[in-house]
């Protein structure tokens, strides 16, 4: 629902904030008053083709705020999301737009800066504007399919469709992926068999690489190793090794130990104290000794030890480097890593076969294709009968809305037109709104056979017979144009039923139409010090009153025009 209107210097309007609620709401006036000028801000706010001339003589920019309340499964929000913009559904929805007096424009939404393509597509799921000059909504070609597919309840039909044409898409895209697949691969047989019978004989395994480059940098360190370890040993055990010095040493002590003799005490008692301080310190060098000479004795093992550990197959580093060079040539012969070589082989393996069993795979690829293409025309086929007999129901009823619409002479189609050789998720059909306006005239596009007022009047039809609103905010500009009386009465009964539940604004003329609103708002022009300028007042019941029986009387009201106007909005 439209809240709110802000208008701020465009053309004759300096300062102007509406309120709307539901329902029915006409705007009336006398002719050249402004009326325009709210329907060209609206749709500035909704993204339309801006043009400098709306910006008011001297003032700087033109601005205009559409302020919406969308339900919360309204489409928009789903928009919104897409778009990045920060936007939770159930709350206002406000959409700004300024321009320039150099014609650059600007575009927001709820004050989160937007481009107005963006505020263009917003404003075509929440505004619906029927007009003399306006494409947009019914007008639209592009939009008639959906619509006679909503009439008809063909959702179910038209989902079916949907899923087998995603269905078909797949089973033609596989088909032409194996002929693709099988005229490449048969080109390059000859080389994939010579790749694959290589790439056997090397037979790569996952990880290869790094493990043979770790065990060559060891292999190559492993001389220099040996040498080392070798001259360390040789250190240890030349001439008068360490070891031979330390037993004659400790043999020495030995002797030494025993020459002393005795059994005295851990603490010395019953010996002299020089004997004692002697012994004591013989032990000492004795239990050194020995600790030094198990220590030299481990020392000598692990030297061995080492040298064992370094100690390699003769040629194995020939051998490592070969083979690590041989997978490296072949990763650089196929552009690829050298851990990539196991799944290249895989490959290979899996395009040979391709090729060797392409045929039974066509062959399963082509049946299945048939079998997606006979479901889908049956789909297709099923929405296509739905829609024909939608289109006649359609018929049928719009001409019976156009005769109270002083249009009895006119008639309308919804034109089906299957087009096999193209289809797509919808069907194949073309769905096509046509009038034809006079007797034994040809049908012809809605917008280029009828008037300025009729295109209105097949509008509000239109509307009147098609099931929902789509939750827009439908706009009639100058629906009653041309009509009164009875005619113009039928179009403001049209007009409420088409309001009730949802919202309505109406440009309008004819006091019948007005009359049947919830809400009138009456645009004025006065001549001010400051030039000419456009007013728009909400008018109060007794005003509406005075309203109406201007519009029905005149310049001059009197008051058979207040009792006829009492009337109509009694009525």
């Amino acid at each position: 629902m439209l809240v709110s209107l802000s208008i701020r210097d465009i053309v004759l309007i300096d300062r102007l904030d509406l309120a709307f609620g539901p329902g029915l709401s006409a705007l009336t006036g006398e002719t050249g008053a402004g009326k325009s000028i709210l329907l060209g801000a609206l749709g500035l706010a909704c993204g339309d083709r801006a043009d400098r001339a709306l910006v008011r003589a001297g003032a700087e920019q033109a601005a205009a705020s559409a302020v919406f309340e969308p339900p919360a499964d309204h489409p928009v929000w789903p928009v919104l999301e897409e778009a990045g913009l920060d936007a939770a559904p159930g709350e206002a929805l406000i959409l700004r737009r300024t321009l320039g007096a150099d014609g650059r424009s600007r575009a927001h939404v709820n004050d989160q800066p937007a481009s107005v393509s963006l505020l263009a597509r917003l404003g075509e799921l929440m505004v619906e504007i029927h007009g003399q000059h306006d494409g947009r909504g019914l007008l639209d070609p592009k939009t008639h399919r959906g619509l006679l597919d909503a009439y008809a309840g063909a959702g179910a039909a038209r989902e079916a469709a949907a899923r087998a044409w995603t269905a078909l898409t797949a089973a033609r895209g596989r088909l032409d992926a194996l002929r693709e697949a099988r005229e490449r691969a048969a080109e390059e047989e000859a080389f994939l068999r010579d790749a694959l019978e290589t790439l056997d004989a090397l037979d790569p395994r996952p990880g290869e690489d790094a493990a043979l480059a770790d065990e060559r940098k060891f292999l190559q360190q492993a001389e220099t190793a040996l040498t080392e370890l070798q001259a360390a040993a040789d250190a240890l055990a030349g001439g008068q090794g360490l070891g031979a010095r330390l037993n004659t040493a400790l043999r020495g002590l030995e002797r030494v130990r025993a020459a002393l003799g005795g059994d005295a005490g851990a603490d010395g008692s019953g010996e002299a104290g020089g004997a004692s301080h002697a012994r004591a310190a013989v032990e000492r060098a004795a239990g050194a000794l020995d600790r030094a000479l198990i220590e030299f004795n481990e020392a000598e093992d692990a030297l061995g030890d080492a040298a064992a550990a370094f100690e390699v197959e003769p040629g194995r580093l020939n051998a490592v480097e070969e083979r690590l060079f041989a997978l490296r040539a072949a990763a650089r012969r196929h552009q690829v890593e050298t851990d990539a070589l196991p799944d290249l082989r895989a490959d290979l393996a899996g395009r040979l076969d391709l090729i060797a069993h392409a045929g039974d795979r066509l062959h399963e690829a082509e049946a299945a294709l048939a079998a997606a293409q006979a479901d889908y025309a049956r789909a297709a086929q099923t929405l296509s009968a739905r829609r024909q007999e939608a289109a006649g129901r359609l018929a049928g009823a719009v001409e019976a809305e156009l005769a109270p619409l002083k249009m009895d002479k006119a008639r309308f189609r919804a034109a089906v037109t299957p087009d096999r050789d193209r289809p797509g998720p919808a069907g194949w059909d073309k769905v096509a709104f046509e009038v034809s306006t006079n007797p034994g005239a040809p049908f012809g596009p809605l917008d280029k056979i009828a008037s300025g007022g009729e295109l209105s009047r097949f509008a509000l039809a239109l509307k009147v017979c098609l099931t929902g609103a789509g939750g827009k905010v439908m706009v009639f500009d100058e629906v009653d144009q041309g009509v009164g009386g009875a005619v113009a009465d039928a179009v403001g009964h049209r007009l409420a039923r088409l309001a009730a539940g949802n919202q309505a604004l109406v440009v309008t003329h004819a006091p019948q139409v007005a009359a049947r609103a919830q809400a009138h708002f009456r645009i004025e022009k006065s001549d001010g010090p400051d030039g000419v300028r456009t007013h728009v007042r909400a008018l109060a019941p007794a005003e509406r009153r005075e309203e109406i029986a201007r519009m029905l009387s005149g310049a001059e009201v009197t008051d058979a025009a207040r009792a006829a106007a009492d009337e109509l909005m009694g009525g």
